[in-house]
């Protein structure tokens, strides 16, 4: 990760894309969290309902959409997957405004994504940054057949690879499915590589594992 991506919110074209902040509600037809703890509650409580077939799905009215074609206030920061099967505003039950989604396969940092999270964090005054890794990741698996077989990585799949493997090497030796013990592990990585970084000391950090199965977001330790 390159020292470069403070670059990108000192920029003037960042200034142009600055959203003045209002109150939690002004977005939206319901308050919004604007505490970590809140945010994270809200995002629980909205996986609950998506995963017990009972989704409210918010915040899809016209008369919102009119209002976010000028302001937005997002109250949590989603680095996930790319995963069809693992889209953030089903999986939390939320809808137009109030999450911040960055996905990428296998949630691989770089430095774009650092620069989007930071825009959520200092631009937009986001308090909570989720990172959710989930099972049966295809860059996961990817990272392992490539580790079991030398074979090389064709193209730019070889970033992803590249950054999973220090996940799956540690887990290697660890007895049961190593997938998932690599998927947690680089998922708690990617989780402490962005507590680490002053850049986003305002933001609570958290991650999750998304259950395929069960439709359940679990907190990671």
């Amino acid at each position: 990760m390159a020292s470069n991506r403070r670059a990108f919110l000192t920029a003037t074209t960042v200034g142009a894309l600055a959203t003045a902040p209002t109150t939690a509600t002004a977005a939206g037809t319901r308050p919004r969290p604007t505490t970590a703890p809140a945010a994270l509650a809200e995002l629980l409580d909205g996986n609950r309902r998506y995963a017990t077939d009972h989704p409210r799905h918010p915040d899809e009215s016209r008369a919102l959409r009119r209002r976010l074609a000028t302001t937005q206030h997002p109250f949590a920061v989603i680095v996930g997957c790319i995963d069809s099967r693992v889209p953030p505003e089903l999986v939390f039950d939320q809808g137009l405004g109030d999450l911040l989604c960055i996905r990428t396969a296998g949630e691989v940092l770089d430095e774009a994504v650092l620069a989007s999270i930071q825009y959520g964090v200092e631009e937009l005054r986001i308090p909570l940054v989720l990172v959710l890794g989930h099972e049966r990741c295809g860059a996961v698996a990817a990272t392992l057949a490539h580790l079991e077989t030398g074979a090389p990585v064709p193209g730019h799949l070889a970033l992803l690879v590249d950054e999973i493997a220090p996940a799956a090497r540690r887990t290697r030796s660890l007895p049961g499915d190593w997938a998932e013990h690599t998927m947690t592990a680089h998922t708690a990585w990617v989780r402490d590589a962005i507590r680490a970084d002053p850049a986003f000391a305002p933001a609570h950090v958290v991650a999750g594992r998304f259950d395929l199965d069960t439709g359940v977001v679990s907190l990671l330790p």
